[in-house]
């Protein structure tokens, strides 16, 4: 008798296989549609609360996407979701109701075309799923991590420098007529080439305002030496610290990509005030999966704010084989960018993610004021010790430091 998974699929088949070879689970495009399609719905219920947790008490409601941007996402072919995050009704401040959108995408041509014209082609394929966004109504939208190439950063060959522009280069600009047309706060992330300074390169989030106009930038403050994340041939550690952008629907930041693995990081941003900060990523499932869902939401909770979590799709083969030091034989791509993207809220739920392999938009409403209500029932900023904190980081930085271990005086009594 063949062994099963628990679901009906049969462990080993052809099938199974070739469902992760495709970037999809098991043939579905993420877990939620695993679980909904094979658990019966008092179970998928159940299982949904644990998985997602709940909204001012109850499951996370659906929003229905215009027709427009049904339409769109049908004749384009991307996948699109839209939620609501709630809060409780207040006596003295009015709901502030914020719609956002997160877009995930993989490249539009070989590695091997032209730069020009894979550029060009990002371009067209992005205009349709922003248009999808701006029809919804969506007030602030999130791009993934250099979201104008390909993640070339394995490589380590410098030719793919080609792609960095300056914060006002190609990718702004196309993305301004955007943020005009729609009244759209746009955060573009790209390779930032810096001409006031010796045209160095920079992991760089622009923050592009409702009127076009640029707001500001951040650069990535931690750069991965791990697997094939070669980034640092290219790019070193950011010098923007931790900004908070006031925009017109709210308070803003951006922790790039590697920075989920910082809580520091996420702490600094909800010191500044930031409401959402949104993480722009491209990482890959034999690296990162697992640790996925858990950060972005153990930030919100724990920082008492909303979190945009953005990952790019698909396989980027690269002409060149390469290899990164850690034993494994040449090889032409990272693995698989699994996409999952989502929201995770300062309450403990989140959404279900995007597709795991196919081009995606998430839209959702999210009633700002939970974050001063999550504040006020848990107290994490009344309950920090700060100043404990900051006495133990100034030792750390010292070169004579020595850690605070008390060590038991028997330990090492030899007993006869």
């Amino acid at each position: 008798m063949e062994k099963t998974d628990g679901i009906g699929n049969e462990n080993g088949s052809t099938e199974e296989k070739q469902s992760f070879k495709d970037g999809s689970i098991c043939g579905y495009n993420s877990l939620h549609h695993l679980l909904s399609a094979n658990l019966k719905p008092q179970l998928y219920q159940e299982v949904s609360r644990l998985l997602l947790g709940l909204n001012c008490g109850k499951a996370l409601e659906t929003i229905v996407p215009p027709e427009s941007a049904k339409a769109l996402s049908s004749k384009h072919d991307f996948d699109l979701q839209a939620f609501k995050f709630s809060a409780d009704k207040e006596l003295l401040r009015e709901p502030r109701v914020v719609r956002v959108g997160l877009i995930q995408n993989c490249i539009a041509l070989p590695t091997t075309a032209p730069f020009s014209d894979q550029k060009k082609a990002i371009f067209e394929k992005l205009g349709p799923i922003i248009d999808a966004a701006g029809a919804s109504g969506v007030n602030i939208l999130c791009l993934q991590e250099a979201w104008m190439m390909p993640f070339a950063f394995c490589t380590r060959e410098k030719r793919w420098c080609e792609f960095a522009e300056p914060v006002n280069g190609e990718s702004t600009q196309f993305l301004q007529e955007f943020a005009l047309k729609y009244n759209i706060v746009i955060i573009s992330s790209i390779l930032e080439r810096d001409i006031n300074h010796g045209e160095t390169l920079w992991n760089t989030a622009v923050i592009i305002g409702n009127h076009g106009n640029i707001i500001g930038k951040h650069r990535k403050n931690h750069i991965p030496r791990v697997g094939d994340f070669n980034e640092s041939t290219y790019y070193m550690e950011g010098n923007t610290g931790h900004p908070v952008f006031e925009t017109a629907y709210g308070k803003i930041a951006v922790n790039i990509c590697y920075g989920r693995h910082h809580p520091l990081n996420w702490l600094a941003f909800g010191l500044n005030g930031a409401e959402i900060v949104f993480n722009p990523s491209a990482t890959v499932g034999e690296l990162s999966e697992p640790m996925w869902p858990i950060e972005a939401r153990n930030a919100a909770i724990a920082n008492s704010y909303f979190v945009g979590s953005i990952n790019r799709v698909g396989t980027e083969i690269f002409p060149n084989p390469f290899t990164s030091g850690d034993g494994k034989p040449p090889h032409p791509d990272f693995g698989h960018f699994y996409g999952s993207s989502h929201f995770s809220a300062p309450d403990a739920s989140c959404t279900p993610s995007l597709s795991r392999y196919k081009d995606g938009l998430m839209i959702s409403d999210m009633d700002l004021n939970l974050c001063r209500q999550l504040k006020d029932k848990w107290g994490f900023r009344m309950t920090a010790r700060y100043e404990l904190y900051a006495d133990t980081l100034a030792s750390y930085l010292k070169p004579d430091f020595e850690p605070q271990v008390i060590s038991d005086p028997l330990l090492h009594k030899k007993s006869f």
